[in-house]
């Protein structure tokens, strides 16, 4: 079942990955996301599609962002439920 999930987007980090869940300002878990790329011209969401693709073995495709597009604060929708995302990320 597709779940959406919260980020914290970090652009233009030195150390590229995905970080842990925190319980952000609205009391939710979202997940750390450092990526190398700029927050211009939607470089830094291609970059973290392509990071989500990578550790979750899912295709770029199948990632959407469904909120925040220009903010560091956004709503991707996976292909799968958050439990699995939750256990895939952890085992890497």
């Amino acid at each position: 079942m597709p779940c959406t999930i919260a980020v914290r987007v970090t652009p233009r980090s030195s150390k590229p990955g995905v970080g842990e869940w925190k319980t952000g300002a609205d009391g939710r878990d979202e997940l750390e996301i450092r990526v190398a790329a700029p927050p211009t011209d939607g470089q830094a969401n291609d970059a973290v599609v392509k990071l989500l693709s990578k550790r979750l073995g899912v295709p770029k495709s199948a990632i959407v962002i469904a909120g925040g597009e220009t903010a560091r604060h956004k709503r991707i929708a996976l292909p799968m439920n958050e439990a699995e995302v939750r256990k895939v990320l952890a085992g890497n």
